[in-house]
């Protein structure tokens, strides 16, 4: 049994080296992708105003938005008030459909950017890139296999190398090449092994999702909106202020507008609950996009346990959930998946070579 599992292991790793591989690096990378934008793009992310700065009327940003840019629709909007960070908004192209994003002030109003493409700025590239290969759906697709791979990769390597925790800390250092590099990847693996499979169950959780809403929801693709869906004289301020009636404690960190035939207006945020896994999209209030009346109010605090367990895959997939030292954990943690491609990879060709001196020297 142990010979068998070994050898699906050692196949399973084979088929997903390089997409694991690919996505170790860039999963490690987007952890600090806040960071990473910060620093490239201070004046668009940045708004650094005092502490008694107030946001403007989102009817006034909106529309902020809208005139700069009549070409484009509303999608979604990403709400900040920290007094550091800027709005962001995610525009559709009447023409064609394809998605933008622009960032802007929300105390001031003003406009920080032009709209670009979500694959525009390096970081929103390789998030593309992590999650879909840059292949669009076929690469949804593939992305949720590879994380089934990379599930198993570590499930199995625990079973395994169960016995390694008796010398976990122990490198052989002195050994042969060959010995010194299997401890290495017995090392990393049993270390690394938890946090692999929590990415894997996470990711390989957003990635079938994505591809059963695609196959579910689009069947037929949707004709290219030429104006908005929702009634021109919805007052969003209103909406926001009144999210916080009903849901109590209610602090909208996102929203998104009727963007396709079935949707309303949806204000995703964060309640306090207590626990620290809790996603800023926990609770969502659902407005007609109409009369702007009442539709759902989904408190995480009332939801099923299921429910508040899938929520705690956003924090535990990007690894934020205990601020700068989980980040650094995962990144690292993350990259694990290099070494252990490289390492493994290096015990396949040693085999494969084995045999072939043998025959030589006879």
């Amino acid at each position: 049994m142990r010979k068998k599992l070994f050898k699906w292991h050692s196949i399973s790793a084979l088929i997903a080296l390089i997409p694991l591989m690919v996505i170790a690096v860039t999963g490690s990378i987007l952890v600090f992708k806040v960071e990473i934008d910060t620093w490239l793009m201070p004046k668009h992310m940045s708004v650094n105003v005092d502490g008694s700065a107030q946001r403007k009327n989102l009817n006034t940003l909106i529309d902020n938005v809208e005139s700069a840019h009549p070409n484009f629709l509303m999608g979604s909007w990403e709400l900040f008030d920290d007094k550091t960070r800027a709005d962001t908004a995610y525009l559709i192209e009447k023409s064609s459909g394809h998605w933008y994003k622009m960032y802007l002030n929300q105390y001031s109003g003003e406009l920080l950017s032009t709209p670009v493409t979500v694959e525009h700025d390096i970081t929103d590239w390789l998030l593309s890139l992590h999650y879909t290969f840059l292949l669009d759906f076929t690469g949804t697709v593939l992305g949720s296999v590879f994380a089934i791979i990379l599930l198993f990769l570590g499930i199995s390597g625990i079973i395994l190398y169960r016995q390694f925790w008796k010398k976990l800390f122990t490198l052989r250092f002195r050994a042969a090449k060959r010995i010194f590099y299997s401890d290495v990847h017995k090392f990393f693996g049993i270390i690394s092994s938890p946090v692999l499979i929590i990415l894997a169950v996470t990711g390989g959780y957003y990635n079938i999702a994505a591809v059963v809403h695609e196959v579910t929801e689009h069947i037929e693709p949707h004709p290219l909106l030429t104006k908005p869906l929702y009634r021109e004289t919805i007052d969003f301020q209103a909406l926001l202020e009144r999210s916080k009636q009903d849901i109590p404690d209610f602090n909208a960190t996102y929203f998104t507008f009727p963007f396709e035939p079935e949707l309303h207006l949806t204000f995703y945020g964060e309640v306090p609950t207590g626990n620290p896994l809790t996603s800023e999209y926990a609770s969502t209030v659902t407005y007609d996009r109409s009369s702007g009346a009442l539709m759902a109010a989904y408190d995480i605090r009332a939801a099923s346990n299921i429910n508040v367990v899938v929520d705690t895959f956003r924090k535990l997939h990007f690894g934020y959930f205990a601020g700068l030292p989980s980040k650094v954990i995962w990144s690292f943690l993350g990259l694990t998946p290099l070494w252990l491609a490289l390492t493994g990879f290096y015990f396949y060709w040693f085999r494969k070579r084995k045999p072939r001196r043998k025959v030589l020297a006879s």
